[in-house]
């Protein structure tokens, strides 16, 4: 149903029409309300609601006046932003039609939305089906199709479109060839919507004029290549793709003797062949068919190197390669005196080979003779140390006996003395057969544990230190080593004796430390330090800081013999001094594994709380030296041991087997003549009496006798003897 103010108000009206409408309206009212005198009440309420509806209208009226006024400010700014927007793309349109290029704008839809009058200028057929809304692949076929575009020799419009399609999308840069010999620069720049942007330059004569220079630029190389050829000081020829000649120098006229009528531009290859061949061979395996056909060939050539005797006399080395324009160049070297120097060279080398051979020849028989001698003196000086230790240990071994048993304080003293002096003269010997055996390079390497030998050097070692007042600190370690461990014994005990020796107060300290992959051994002393200028030379043999030491205290053997060693078993060895303040070697092994069978074993040494009581023992005593024997067995009859003495292996077998009484142990010498050795006695004597304690004493320190005592499974008494290791098996073999 329509309601009352859908047809009191005309929306589409003017409101001062509606206004008037309603005021009529009300005025009618009004008049019938006067009227009509019955029905006042009735009117009264009619004019209420016709005086609302009228306030209404009115309240509305205002609201459509507000309304139209923001729709009118609104229409004017729409007008003035529209003419805005028309100027800004007049001012856009002028500005690329002021642009000196061709431009052209894509949208990111590859659609053409506007371009100046340049783009495409050049390109008439494509200008013409250019308009906005123009895909840019219709664009890109149109182009290529165009009839002033010079298409690239052999390449079809689509091979060019492809092409050129490959390009899009990406920042580019480059040139198109029209007919007219005519150049057109394309730069394409993608817009940051997504957009294209196509820029066209005609650079015609940029490439002219870079054609110009770059002729010029030929023309002055032309002059600079024909001055270098010229300054050349080898025969040049260069042959075009058809073997014709087009460049030379003079010296090339020169080496090969050729006629300016021959040699001209545009002589073939085979011409200039022939001419070289009337007085020249070729040395190399190439044959001159093979070189014409080698210059004719239209495939790749590969380097040709050849070589040409002249009936003169003259070398010629020719090397030959393919130029990128499918010519050649080949260039001729004279090495005439090259090669007969070459010649000489050779003739001179083989005097001097035979020369050298003589004189390696006189060098050998000279080494043979050194190395004989060396043999000879290391066997002299092995033999020479066997027969004096014979004697030392006897004197060694009377003199403890007779220290013992004398009751002379004096006559102790003495004794005392000679007993130093002999340990001396047996240091000294020890040193020589270690000097001896370093010169021979014979070593044993096998894993050596610390312990047991740091023990024994303590013992060694400590009455020493004790009698000079110094403290002697054996810093304990459980570590296995790779040595050899007559060697590394040796060598500790030189430095252990060279820091007791020289340190005056104090302490001595050797300490085993950890280092990656292995140990270092340190032998620390408070000493007086050695000068740098002295420590290369404290390692000379029988050099001495002290010069005015006793003989008795060495003759500068120790660290000559500590080096050499080091050197032979391959262990670091360094040294660490500060004058005033005292001195460190150290030695560096390598670690074994823990549980690594080891090859030293503990010597023998006096064990705590002995008495020196035998026990009545007997004790099978062989030895060929006569007082040596007797020394032994007068020290062994001292400790209440019978003795029985035999000269030979053989000699102990019968009397053992005579008397049916098996001794309690057996001391037996190595070398017993031209019978059985020491070890072979042993091994009789076990077979026939069964096991008993036994060593074998030995002035021999190789490596053989150690190893067929290992084998055998018995220990060794180095001579000359030491009574405190002879007491010391005694003691363990009761």
């Amino acid at each position: 149903m329509a309601r009352i103010s859908d047809w009191l108000i005309d929306p589409d009206a003017h409101p001062e029409r509606n206004t008037e409408k309603l005021l009529t309206i009300a005025e009618v009212l009004m008049r019938q309300v006067e009227q009509a005198s019955g029905e006042r009440g009735i009117a009264y309420e009619q004019f209420q609601r016709a005086a609302q509806l009228e306030e209404r209208v009115r309240q509305r009226t205002s609201d459509l006046e507000a309304t139209l006024k923001v729709l009118n400010d609104t229409n004017a700014r729409l007008a003035e932003a529209n003419h805005a927007t028309e100027r800004a793309r007049r001012d856009l349109a002028d500005a690329i039609e002021a642009v000196e290029e061709g431009f052209a704008l894509f949208d990111a839809g590859e659609i053409l939305v506007m371009y100046n009058s340049r783009f495409c200028c050049d390109l008439q057929d494509v200008r013409a089906v250019l308009h906005p809304g123009l895909p840019f692949a219709d664009y890109i076929e149109a182009c290529s199709r165009s009839r002033f575009l010079a298409l690239p020799e052999g390449e079809a419009p689509a091979g060019w479109m492809a092409t050129r399609m490959q390009r899009h999308h990406a920042r580019s840069v480059f040139q198109v060839a029209l007919v007219g010999d005519r150049w057109l620069q394309v730069s394409e720049q993608p817009t940051s919507n997504g957009g294209t942007v196509v820029l066209q330059t005609d650079v015609t004569e940029i490439i002219r004029m870079e054609r110009t220079e770059r002729g010029r630029m030929l023309d002055d190389q032309a002059r600079l290549i024909r001055a270098t050829l010229e300054h050349i000081n080898q025969g040049i020829c260069i042959f075009d793709a058809g073997g014709r000649l087009v460049g030379w120098n003079e010296r090339l006229r020169l080496l090969l003797d050729i006629p300016v009528t021959v040699l001209r531009t545009g002589t073939g290859f085979d011409t200039l062949q022939r001419w070289i061949r009337r007085d020249s061979e070729l040395v190399s395996a190439l044959a001159p068919s093979a070189l014409s056909a080698w210059a004719a060939q239209t495939t790749t050539r590969p380097p040709l190197f050849l070589e040409i005797r002249r009936t003169s006399g003259m070398i010629l080395v020719v090397f030959a390669e393919e130029t990128p324009d499918r010519g050649f160049v080949m260039s001729f070297s004279d090495v005439t005196r090259e090669r007969q120097a070459i010649q000489a060279m050779q003739r001179a080398n083989a005097s001097l080979e035979a020369r050298v051979a003589a004189r390696t020849e006189d060098l050998r028989a000279a080494l043979a003779d050194a190395e004989r001698a060396n043999s000879t003196r290391a066997r002299f000086v092995a033999a020479a140390s066997h027969d004096l230790l014979q004697p030392l240990s006897a004197a060694k071994l009377f003199v403890a006996s007779a220290r013992d048993e004398t009751e002379n304080d004096h006559a102790g003293s003495t004794l005392d003395k000679a007993h130093k002096a002999l340990a001396s003269v047996e240091a000294i010997l020890g040193a020589l057969l270690d000097i001896s055996r370093l010169d021979e390079a014979v070593v044993e390497i096998s894993p050596v544990r610390l312990a047991p030998l740091i023990a024994q050097l303590t013992d060694e070692f400590a009455p020493t230190a004790e009698r000079k007042g110094l403290k002697l600190a054996m810093l304990p370690c459980t570590l296995t080593v790779y040595s050899d461990p007559a060697y590394l014994r040796r060598i500790l005990q030189n430095l252990i004796s060279n820091a007791i020796r020289y340190t005056r107060t104090g302490r001595v300290l050797v300490g085993p430390r950890r280092i990656p992959g292995g140990v270092r051994i340190e032998v620390h002393d408070t000493g007086p330090g050695i000068p740098a200028e002295e420590q290369r030379a404290i390692f000379r043999e029988f050099h001495r800081l002290n010069a005015t030491a006793s003989a008795s205290e060495g003759l500068g053997l120790g660290l000559a013999i500590v080096e050499r060693a080091c050197a032979l078993l391959n262990h670091r060895l360094a040294l660490r001094s500060t004058p005033g303040r005292g001195t460190c070697f150290a030695i560096e092994l390598e670690q074994a594994a823990a549980h690594t069978a080891v090859g030293y074993h503990r010597g023998d040494a006096v064990e705590d709380g002995w008495s020196g009581d035998g026990g009545d023992r007997i004790a099978l005593l062989i030895e060929n030296d006569e007082e040596l024997r007797h020394a032994i067995s007068l020290l062994l009859e001292r400790r209440r041991i019978t003795v029985l003495e035999v000269a030979s292996g053989e000699e102990a077998l019968e009397l053992v087997d005579e008397m049916g009484i098996v001794p309690d142990l057996y001391l037996v010498d190595q070398q017993l003549g031209d019978g059985l050795t020491g070890i072979e006695t042993l091994m009789a004597l076990k077979m026939r009496h069964g096991d008993r304690p036994a060593r074998i004493i030995t002035a021999d320190r190789t490596p053989s006798v150690r190893e067929a005592c290992a084998a055998a499974e018995i220990e060794i008494i180095y001579k000359p003897i030491d009574p405190d290791v002879l007491e010391a098996f005694i003691a363990r073999a009761g």
